[in-house]
């Protein structure tokens, strides 16, 4: 396959696949194809609006230092926020949040209105990967309008099952998507940047709207954009499918352990994810316990999986250290089943006993060391 960049026959053929694709993607995205920007995933997506936008914002006005930016963002947005912090003088203004897993409008609102003339750029996503909680976009994106800035949105988790109802789109907007979360491939995704340029992270050739330099993947953008359309037509259907699997989940899980709370009830929520707080638990032990009996959960964002601390997110929310600590996060997807949530109800207890009594252990060793 040709280097899509390329003027011979091969690389025209390959030019026109990436077109193509671009095109497909801007269509169910309710986009212009050139707002499209294919990158080599949701991380660098994120990482090329937050640091981009932010440079772009103090050179046209170096008053503009302030991101301002939800508490229970995931570290890929984070992360690229405090390297500016630490490296290029920003500073953050980090939007609360409410038990509910929404961010605390009001409080923006109030921000935005006394402070609007030093913000650089909003970042709020558009749906919690770990709670799955989607957050008040449209809201948003009329605060940072009325105010006049940008807003990005990390919208990873909930392209598949929200997009093109894209409240995301203010005057000045970016969305971060990843091609392994709908069915794709990993490898590749793309920023949308409706009304925006970001400064770019990469120099070389200047492919892609002189945003992102690199050869674009040919064969990676293709497959992106096969699968979300695949993933639009069959939305509604998996919609139903995911909810009955989602429901009976809920259930079972209720049935076996009726002290776990669900986390986020009450609010919006995407159809396949749900994080549940099991009280006297280690959610790490009981991961490691389900696991072996062929159950894949996460606890936290499977980003920082291994990492020994609590959920930035759950904690933001405000739940305590433990009961952030006892929280695992489900997830099903197309090739989940009846029979996966019906194995993950049936191995649930014996996991749930040992990993309780593990951490009556654990707690009974600490006392002892702490009166030793």
């Amino acid at each position: 396959m040709g280097n899509p960049s390329s003027l011979h026959a091969s690389g025209r053929r390959s030019r026109r696949i990436v077109e193509e694709s671009r095109e497909t993607l801007a269509a169910r995205l309710g986009v212009r194809p050139n707002d499209v920007v294919f990158t080599s995933g949701g991380t660098e997506a994120d990482n090329l609006a937050i640091k981009g936008l932010y440079w772009s914002a103090v050179a046209a006005d170096p008053q503009r230092r302030t991101i301002v930016a939800s508490s229970i963002e995931h570290h890929a947005v984070l992360d690229a926020i405090n390297w500016l912090v630490d490296h290029d003088g920003a500073q953050v203004a980090w939007i609360p949040a409410t038990l509910s897993g929404h961010i605390d409008v009001d409080w923006l609102e109030d921000y935005l209105a006394a402070h609007a003339a030093d913000v650089a750029l909003c970042a709020v996503m558009w749906a919690n990967n770990e709670t799955g909680v989607v957050q008040p976009l449209d809201v948003v994106s009329q605060l940072c309008d009325r105010a006049g800035i940008a807003l990005h949105s990390d919208g990873v988790q909930a392209a598949a099952w929200l997009a093109p109802s894209t409240p995301w789109r203010a005057a000045r907007a970016s969305l971060a998507i990843s091609a392994h979360k709908f069915g794709g491939p990993v490898g590749v995704g793309a920023l949308v940047a409706n009304g925006v340029t970001p400064v770019p992270l990469l120099h070389g050739g200047g492919q892609e709207i002189d945003v992102r330099s690199g050869t674009v993947a040919t064969a990676l953008a293709a497959s992106m954009a096969a699968a979300f359309d695949e993933t639009t037509d069959q939305r509604e259907h998996e919609r139903t499918r995911i909810g009955v699997l989602i429901e009976h989940l809920e259930k079972g899980v209720a049935a076996v352990a009726p002290d776990a709370e669900f986390v986020g009830v009450g609010s919006q929520r995407l159809p396949n994810i749900r994080a549940v707080t099991f009280p006297d638990c280690q959610a790490d032990a009981l991961l490691m316990l389900l696991d072996a009996a062929g159950i894949a959960c996460s606890a936290g964002s499977a980003c920082t999986a291994g990492v020994p601390r609590p959920s930035h997110v759950l904690l933001a929310m405000g739940l305590s250290p433990n009961q952030a600590e006892g929280t695992l996060r489900f997830s099903l997807g197309w090739n989940s089943s009846e029979h996966d949530v019906a194995a993950l109800v049936a191995a649930l207890p014996a996991a749930l006993d040992r990993a309780r009594s593990a951490n009556r252990g654990r707690s009974a060793r600490q006392a002892a060391a702490g009166t030793s």
